[in-house]
């Protein structure tokens, strides 16, 4: 049986700003159907016009940090999964905390003063979609933050480390502290998975964290991708309906 805090992840978090756009919001600002880019000057203002939209959707995003909300949602037990990364003391850092503990998971992030919170811009248009990300916030995470005695404390209480590649640029020094502290306690290892699904890893971590058979833990990752793409960005259900 997964206990508390059994996962901790820490990671890039983003919040997905999702929003149905016209062709003119596109031409406004080059964006192209179907892309994937790092947001430039000229997007930047284009996060706040989104937000201003009557039909604006916020998910606390980010690929760890997805990873995690779907874990903490398949196992169903209420502080499971811990996430640690940094966002800015904003609007948008404050829409993140309260979707992300909502979800369930127990985040400490660590807010950084001058960055604005990291956020990514979902353009739908007839079904289609585009992702301009602006990290922002998220690149600032500082392993001072980590030491801290109510952060540390996530890591000794877990026994299950998920941390994707993209942090190795951020923050080595967190990562190495962890790693070293699993090394010496034998708690498994850190797993990068980039370029898989978040949902699935989400999915995989839940049975792995209860000690389930892999082919299991295939089956729930493969479960929820299968969920997770019929909706928009990664959300899902109240209650997942894996057996």
């Amino acid at each position: 049986m997964a206990s508390e805090g059994i996962l901790l992840g820490m990671g890039n978090p983003l919040l997905d700003i999702s929003s149905v756009v016209d062709d003119d919001f596109l031409k406004k600002y080059d964006i192209k159907l179907n892309n994937a880019i790092l947001a430039e000057d000229k997007h930047l203002p284009m996060y706040e016009e989104m937000a201003s939209k009557g039909n604006v959707e916020y998910i606390a995003g980010g690929a760890t940090q997805n990873s995690i909300r779907v874990a903490q949602w398949m196992l169903q037990i209420p502080g499971a999964t811990s996430y640690m990364g940094s966002i800015g003391k904003d609007k948008f850092g404050e829409e993140m905390k309260k979707n992300s503990t909502d979800a369930g998971v127990n985040v400490h992030y660590y807010e950084d003063e001058a960055a604005p919170t990291g956020t990514c811009a979902v353009c739908v248009v007839g079904g289609e979609r585009s992702l301009i990300a602006n990290l922002s916030a998220a690149n600032c995470y500082k392993s001072e933050h980590l030491k801290r005695p109510e952060n540390w404390k996530l890591v000794e209480k877990a026994k299950y480390f998920y941390i994707a590649g993209f942090f190795l640029t951020v923050s080595p020094e967190s990562i190495m502290l962890v790693a070293e502290h699993a090394a010496a306690n034998n708690k498994e290892k850190l797993v990068d998975t980039n370029g898989a699904g978040d949902a699935f890893v989400g999915g995989f971590l839940s049975q792995l964290v209860q000690e389930k058979p892999i082919e299991v833990c295939v089956k729930a990752g493969c479960y929820a991708a299968n969920v997770i793409i019929q909706r928009s960005g990664c959300s899902y259900p109240e209650k997942p309906d894996f057996n």
